[in-house]
């Protein structure tokens, strides 16, 4: 890792032991990429600003009080697994599920998760939309399926209160204007520090339109 990322890493004001976890997921990654498709091979030369780095900032925008993020399509891990690391860190009692349909990509997060020893987590091998949730803060999601889906993924197992932010590309305007023909929310759109071309959006209260 090179001293550009450490210096990202540090503005984070995370522990040695986090910085280790982070390090070690890293390398899981590869290790892993090698046996199946996580990641583009390409992407990984960059892989802690394009990935990790990526995911991490997420830690911003979420509720100092959280319980329970459910990170749909959690697939290489973007950005649930990272968020993990941090809160098991900066708020030990908030739970992670992490869901993924394809069984081959939960063997390669429960291998992660117990060799990082988060605890913290709970992988679950179903599509989001089958499986029931209680009390759910906040949805993460990174390059899963376009807004007006992921709308209706938070309506089906949220509340009124729950938060989605969210890691969106350069069709994030085109998404949004979509989804508003189904759906009511709040909605924040902020720049993405490591991406040029994306941002990130934070909406609640959301409502289906009759």
């Amino acid at each position: 890792m090179d001293q550009e990322i450490e210096k990202y890493i540090k503005e984070y004001n995370v522990s040695r032991e986090t910085f280790a976890r982070l390090c070690n997921f890293f390398n899981l990654l590869e290790e892993w990429n090698l046996k199946i498709n996580l990641v583009s091979k390409n992407s990984l030369a960059d892989g802690w600003i394009r990935h990790v780095l990526d995911s991490m900032q997420l830690i911003n925008y979420l509720p100092a009080n959280l319980q329970n993020l459910v990170d749909i399509g959690s697939g290489a891990g973007f950005p649930g697994v990272v968020l993990a690391i941090l809160l098991a860190e900066k708020q030990p009692r908030a739970k992670v599920y992490l869901v993924e349909s394809i069984t081959k990509k939960t063997l390669y997060l429960k291998d992660v998760c117990q060799k990082l020893g988060l605890d913290n987590v709970e992988i679950i091998n179903e599509r989001v939309e089958n499986v029931v949730f209680k009390n759910v803060d906040v949805v993460t999601a990174r390059a899963v399926a376009a807004l007006d889906v992921l709308c209706g993924y938070a309506v089906k197992i949220g509340q009124r209160n729950t938060k989605m932010v969210l890691l969106k590309g350069r069709k994030y305007a085109e998404e949004n204007l979509e989804a508003q023909k189904r759906w009511s929310y709040h909605y924040a759109v902020y720049p993405n520090k490591y991406s040029e071309d994306g941002v990130i959006m934070v909406i609640r209260d959301i409502r289906k339109k009759k």
